[in-house]
């Protein structure tokens, strides 16, 4: 075999297999030019100094701003620019819209890129005191849902979620009206909503596969309303309120859990009413916590008074927890004479203590007899108020 050393210069070995050819080069010139001259290209045309990094730009000052303000445009909108003028390559760019009437704005998402324009409208503080609008500073997400919770500033559940009363319709014995165990009969609950007046609250049980809709429907048309949480009774469990109900066998971060898992079924209630519990809320040690836990979450509690050992006045009263206590069950007796005459009782009872509370099952006869003496209880002097307007910080004993 030839070594290569002794090769005369200029002249190629015979065993050099290496070599490139000529060709190839050539080929792989042209490529590199031709990537050298797309490259040339793209970079002429498209304006992205970050290299196609994604990037948001959003406007943090979302203060009305003068429309003849410099910078803004004929509508009022600030708009966020670039100083040449046009906006950043591909980046998304947010301008704020003066407030409306109603104190929303309209946020228009602008693609830098396209220039496709998207309007997002963000409601103001009074599209959130509209009658069945939900507050989401006043939500909390606990591992079953959102549940209620005061705000950052001190703002109670009950408070924002409460149906105004005019200080000058109140003048005369007021008399408040919760209707319990909606929602498990849709039919029923139709017939309520359609029959009974705003200022009468609504309770709703937390067992229906409807009942955040339901909820929503009744806030919408002027009701407040409560959620019924099941507790424990005497006879449990042959008389069972329901799944998740509080028992006084559980620890009190288990029933903490279940009463939280009954408040994710719903939204915008101004607080809690018993459903059976005579035992349970004769526990002050199975209670006691559960109530604190109301309290904490802005909410008031409702004695519906069908349990006569219940110790929710003395709890509530501990934790300064709003409380309001019926004085009447309607429909102990669901005929229309005897509903009737429970009516009068309460009507009498009010006259006596300038205020009553009563409280009625879902029932048909219930619904019908409630609609007709609510036509004709203002003509007698009565002032019919929702639940949040008797409600009191109880005093502890």
């Amino acid at each position: 075999m030839a070594d290569d050393l002794s090769v005369p210069l200029g002249k190629k070995s015979p065993n050099n297999r290496f070599a490139v050819p000529p060709m190839a080069l050539r080929a792989i010139a042209a490529s590199l030019a031709l990537f050298l001259f797309l490259f040339v290209v793209w970079s002429a045309i498209v304006n992205d100094p970050l290299g196609g990094e994604p990037m948001a730009r959003v406007a943090a000052d979302m203060r009305a701003v003068p429309a003849d303000t410099p910078g803004n445009g004929a509508d009022g909108r600030r708009r966020y620019r670039e100083p040449n003028g046009k906006p950043e390559g591909p980046s998304v760019i947010e301008s704020g819209e003066a407030p409306s009437s109603d104190g929303g704005r309209t946020v228009t998402i602008i693609d830098g890129t396209s220039g496709k324009r998207q309007e997002v409208a963000v409601p103001g503080p009074s599209e959130l005191r509209r009658p069945g609008a939900i507050d989401p500073r006043l939500l909390e997400t606990s591992r079953h849902g959102q549940i209620p919770r005061v705000g950052i500033d001190g703002t109670r559940v009950a408070d924002v979620y409460a149906r105004p009363v005019s200080p000058a319709k109140v003048d005369g014995p007021r008399i408040a009206v919760v209707v319990g165990g909606l929602s498990v009969s849709g039919g029923t609950t139709a017939e309520a909503l359609a029959k009974l007046p705003g200022p009468i609250t609504f309770a709703f049980a937390p067992y229906g596969t409807d009942v955040d809709r339901l909820a929503s429907r009744a806030r919408g048309e002027g009701h407040e309303v409560l959620l019924q949480v099941p507790m424990e009774p005497f006879d449990y469990p042959d008389n069972d309120p329901g799944p998740q109900t509080l028992l006084i066998s559980l620890a009190p971060e288990q029933n903490i859990d279940r009463l939280q898992w009954l408040m994710s079924r719903m939204q915008g209630y101004v607080g809690v009413e018993n459903f059976m519990g005579a035992r349970f809320t004769a526990n002050e040690q199975a209670f006691a916590p559960v109530l604190r836990e109301i309290a904490k979450r802005g909410l008031i509690y409702v004695d519906d008074s069908t349990a006569p050992r219940s110790l929710a006045g003395q709890i509530a009263g501990a934790n300064m927890l709003p409380f309001a206590k019926a004085a009447i069950v309607l429909d102990a007796v669901p005929t229309p004479p005897e509903v009737d005459r429970a009516l009068a009782k309460l009507e009498a009872l009010a006259r006596d203590k300038g205020v009553a509370i009563g409280v009625a099952n879902a029932l048909p006869v219930s619904i019908d007899r409630l609609s007709q003496w609510a036509k004709s209880a203002e003509s007698r002097g009565f002032v019919l108020v929702p639940i949040t307007a008797v409600a009191v910080k109880a005093k502890a004993t």
